[in-house]
């Protein structure tokens, strides 16, 4: 019932960007768990696979992020040859403003799936199913780079994901030691 709450249309401004949000996500991770079930071809799972998650990157990367939470990244190489990342966040309120279901769904959707390939990559290794390993790799790197980019374009390009952890461990210290002194 809250799934469908959170899925309405006055919720959800973007439905198909949602949609493809979490389709080649889940499809991917979907396929590497059952491959070994439906097809007993290697390179065909590990193909489409990597297909899917080439799929997911570049769909995150270049359509969902700028529809549903306003965010973008990009790499760019300057005159002289020197790479700059750039990230930037929508500004401002108003019609271009995300809702927060689709924001909800585009950071869990963001977050969990890197999870899961880094779980999928320590029981690849500790099950010694070494041929998945590339596989593995290739979905955390690509889930990863976008929930880099993503968190750096949230958080702003300037401050360092080091200082921002920094930052909110410190307050949270601040908050708990504050509540303890009113506690007494």
């Amino acid at each position: 019932m809250c799934l469908i709450r959170l899925w309405s249309k006055k919720n959800i401004k973007h439905p198909v960007a949602s949609f493809f949000h979490l389709f080649f996500r889940v499809s991917a991770t979907l396929v590497y768990l059952l491959c070994e079930l439906v097809s007993g071809s290697f390179i065909a799972s590990m193909v489409t696979i990597i297909l899917l998650l080439s799929c997911d990157f570049w769909t995150v990367k270049n359509i969902t992020g700028r529809l549903m939470v306003g965010l973008r990244w990009w790499n760019q190489v300057d005159d002289d040859g020197k790479s700059r990342w750039v990230f930037e966040s929508r500004k401002g309120t108003g019609k271009q403003q995300a809702s927060d279901s689709e924001s909800r769904i585009f950071w869990l959707g963001l977050i969990v799936c890197p999870v899961i390939w880094g779980i999928f990559a320590f029981s690849t290794l500790f099950s010694f199913k070494i041929k998945w390993m590339p596989v593995v790799i290739m979905g955390l790197v690509l889930q990863g780079a976008n929930l880099y980019g993503y968190v750096r374009c949230k958080v702003g390009a300037k401050t360092s994901l080091k200082n921002m952890a920094t930052n909110y461990f410190g307050r949270q210290f601040l908050k708990q030691t504050l509540s303890k002194e009113e506690e007494s």
